[in-house]
């Protein structure tokens, strides 16, 4: 999980951030991303990306990368930028927020993805990262755990959704709760959603 680390520092970079989100899919709330400096050299068996753990095993590690994390950042894209950019464009804006967060600052990123993001420093995109790259798998946790917060503070106004349990995502719940009480002002109205807006229930959600 360390290759892409120890091959930027063979490479004279020093201070190399993980970046990953989470929330790209659901219907409702932000997309969040994280920003994640790690010490050189440091090692931990269970991080690993967000989405092969538990909740509580999320939130153990979470703490844990709290703990001993050079640097962390955080962007939050909130659900009308998403309609208004998209989703592609507010995920890269949250990546870039939380990169400029850090301190120090870094001189070398890894993204999970495709996609680099708009800042002068070099990168390097990584399919899959946050299954490949200590960096990344963290960010991915740092993300998912930021963003579940998030629903679960959204879920206090906003009940009818319970978005403690969907975390806004498209579930079956979820989606008759927007038939019967219409989009909160958090939902992102670009989004189409099965079974109410022409789209068939059993086809994927998209843009």
């Amino acid at each position: 999980m360390n290759v892409f680390e120890s091959k930027a520092r063979g490479c004279g970079y020093r201070i190399i951030a993980g970046i990953d989100e989470a929330g790209r899919g659901p219907l409702a709330g932000p997309v969040v991303a994280a920003a994640v400096i790690l010490p050189p050299g440091y090692e931990h068996p269970e991080i690993t990306d967000s989405k092969k753990l538990s909740p509580r095993q999320r939130e153990r590690l979470y703490g844990i990368i709290q703990r001993d994390a050079v640097s962390i950042g955080i962007g939050v894209v909130e659900a009308p930028v998403i309609d208004a950019v998209n989703i592609l464009q507010a995920t890269l804006a949250a990546m870039k927020d939380a990169v400029l967060e850090l301190s120090p600052s870094p001189d070398y990123l890894l993204i999970d993805g495709l996609n680099r993001i708009d800042l002068a420093i070099q990168q390097e995109t990584i399919i899959r990262g946050d299954s490949r790259s200590l960096s990344i798998a963290s960010a991915s946790i740092v993300a998912k755990v930021s963003r579940d917060r998030l629903m679960e503070m959204y879920h206090r106004q906003f009940p009818q959704y319970n978005f403690l349990r969907n975390k806004g995502y498209g579930t079956r719940e979820h989606r008759e709760a927007i038939l019967k009480f219409g989009r909160s002002k958090i939902h992102r109205r670009s989004f189409r959603v099965a079974g109410i807006d022409g789209l068939p229930v059993n086809k994927k959600l998209q843009l």
